[in-house]
């Protein structure tokens, strides 16, 4: 758990992420990474729970540098109705713990009383010893929907 003054954004595991998006109406996935990595590696497929993912860039390929505007440009896809909860993935869990990590901020800044969470593992997991992702653990490898976009 990181928490930054009295902001905690907590780590949840991929199965656990999935059987709260099915049994919570009022969550959402947002996925932090890259256009290129949405095309290349995957996306989740949330269209069994008759919900989609929201994409959103932490890091604007190709320079990587943090999207400024990322929370409010989160908050006009959302609208009106304002989750309980948001899960937030990237390839590993560290962009997606900076993001959650921002939007709990703007959330109470902007009085409103979310709580925002780390896809612990991400969508491709951690490196194996020869320094390759998607083996040991991660969205994809605990066999939870995804598909190619």
């Amino acid at each position: 758990m990181v928490t930054e003054g009295d902001l905690a954004v907590s780590d949840v595991l991929p199965h656990d992420v999935w059987e709260s998006l099915k049994s919570e109406p009022n969550t959402v996935l947002v996925d932090v990474r890259t256009h290129a990595e949405w095309a290349f590696v995957g996306v989740p497929d949330l269209a069994g729970l008759d919900k989609e993912v929201i994409r959103i860039e932490w890091l604007t390929y190709p320079a990587m540098s943090v999207n400024q505007n990322f929370a409010d440009e989160l908050f006009q896809k959302i609208g009106d109705r304002i989750p309980d909860s948001i899960y937030f993935l990237c390839r590993s869990g560290v962009r997606s713990l900076s993001a959650a990590s921002v939007v709990a901020g703007f959330a109470r800044d902007s009085g409103h009383s979310i709580n925002c969470y780390n896809v612990a593992e991400g969508f491709e997991g951690d490196l194996d010893a020869d320094k390759h992702r998607g083996g040991l653990n991660g969205w994809k490898k605990r066999g939870l929907p995804w598909r190619q976009t």
